[in-house]
């Protein structure tokens, strides 16, 4: 065995999948969490004889080891890290190392907005087509530890730039890149030249039998290949190919009306989508039956209630403003758009056309709400500021008429009020259900 050490830096779903896999492969295995490590885990832990430490880095046990595999989370800046990578010491991803023992067909999906939706979609439509088939990744299970639990014949991945900043030699054999907007520039020491590189190590060891697929309307990805092109075949995916809730895919028409699938982003998810399904050998009959039965998760354009004839649509992982450009898009009604939380460093310049075609009200939902309120205030609609969800829920259904949609689509983090982006929606949804009873 080439290397026969392994330590783990995090204690998260990834490490923890990473350490089970390392074990079954015979490694000596130990995992370093400078954090504090769930009870959970240190239980799984034990029963899988895997020692480990946390609230600090031994650096004597670190430093003994033949291979480190990285938790995405940690950044590559810390200062255990820089001094591995120093002493020449191979720091490598879970992503990169499980890759290393996967079977099957790998189908891995990046981009800035869109990758959960789009991954649950390959997943959906491939299952529903009756293969065998394994969702991934940046979602639920980690990759490792799904290696160690079954063996499948494609294996769909969530794919995050982080993850892919410690891909040495993996490769999937088809690669989705549906977009890049500014996001995690913090990471990336705020040049967005290094937040596009690190997007496009999904396709850096493709060859000419493996599949790249594009969003070819990006002038990010359009501009970097041009720099550099992938070795693998490249299919563009471009707005050209939807019309309406339809869409045109090599010859083939497929129609998202009457499907959960909402807005011109999400016809291009399902474009990717019924792509890959194609290379995957799934009949075009088999991908329409399964795009009208697909239902996305919540916080992306749910649209849960209608009460009084105002429809409430939950979009709270909505947190960038390309994410809110295409939850406004998509909304066919007036809208009352409950924004706000913490800021990201918006510029809500380009929602401006849409905001003055299509919002009738703000609702400001943060603790800090100058930008949202310096930028809209000049539009002369209504708008208010709330403290809380029952505030926003409140005010929103003042505005609102019967024939009116009220959209919580934030642009912002959610950590002023709320715990996370899921919280901020389900307190919203449950303020909204409770108008149902009075």
């Amino acid at each position: 065995m080439e290397n026969k050490k392994i330590v783990i830096l995090g204690g998260g779903e990834s490490g923890v999948g990473a350490a089970l896999l390392a074990k079954e492969k015979g490694f000596d295995v130990f995992v370093s969490d400078k954090g504090k490590i769930t009870e959970k885990v240190k239980n799984e832990l034990l029963r899988n004889s895997i020692p480990y430490e946390e609230g600090w880095h031994t650096w004597e046990k670190i430093d003994s080891a033949d291979l480190v595999i990285k938790s995405p989370g940690i950044p590559d800046k810390v200062s255990v890290v820089k001094k591995l990578v120093e002493s020449g010491k191979p720091v490598i991803s879970e992503i990169e190392f499980a890759g290393r023992y996967v079977e099957g067909k790998t189908i891995g999906i990046t981009g800035s907005n869109g990758k959960t939706t789009t991954t649950l979609l390959i997943g959906h439509v491939l299952k529903s087509a009756g293969l065998d088939v394994t969702v991934a990744g940046n979602i639920g299970k980690s990759f490792a530890r799904c290696l160690t639990e079954e063996i499948t014949d494609y294996w769909v991945l969530e794919l995050s730039s982080f993850q892919l900043d410690g891909v040495d030699q993996f490769k999937p054999d088809i690669a989705l890149l549906l977009n890049i907007t500014p996001d995690h520039l913090d990471r990336y020491d705020n040049r967005m030249e290094n937040y596009i590189a690190a997007k496009f190590r999904i396709t850096m060891n493709q060859d000419a039998n493996d599949v790249f697929c594009i969003n070819q309307d990006d002038p990010d990805i359009t501009g970097f290949l041009k720099k550099k092109a992938s070795k693998a075949e490249t299919i563009g995916i471009s707005m050209e190919m939807v019309s309406g809730n339809k869409f045109e895919i090599e010859g083939t028409e497929f129609d998202l009306g009457g499907s959960s699938l909402r807005g011109v982003h999400n016809a291009m998810n399902a474009a990717f989508a019924a792509v890959v399904a194609k290379r995957c050998g799934v009949s075009d009959d088999a991908i329409q039956k399964a795009l009208k039965t697909f239902v996305p998760l919540s916080h992306r354009l749910e649209s849960f209630a209608t009460i009084n004839g105002v429809e409430y649509v939950n979009d709270s992982k909505a947190t960038n403003i390309d994410a809110v450009y295409y939850g406004l898009h998509a909304m066919e009604k007036p809208v009352v758009w409950i924004a706000g939380g913490q800021d990201k460093g918006n510029d809500y310049e380009r929602l401006f056309d849409l905001v003055e075609e299509k919002v009738k009200a703000i609702v400001c939902l943060g603790v800090d709400n100058f930008k949202l309120l310096d930028a809209f205030m000049p539009f002369g609609i209504p708008i208010v500021e709330t403290r809380s969800a029952a505030e926003a829920v409140e005010a929103a259904t003042k505005f609102a008429t019967s024939g009116d949609v009220v959209l919580l689509s934030p642009a912002c983090a959610s950590f002023d009020l709320f715990n996370n982006f899921q919280d901020r929606g389900n307190q919203f949804r449950n303020e909204v259900l409770k108008l149902k009873n009075k």
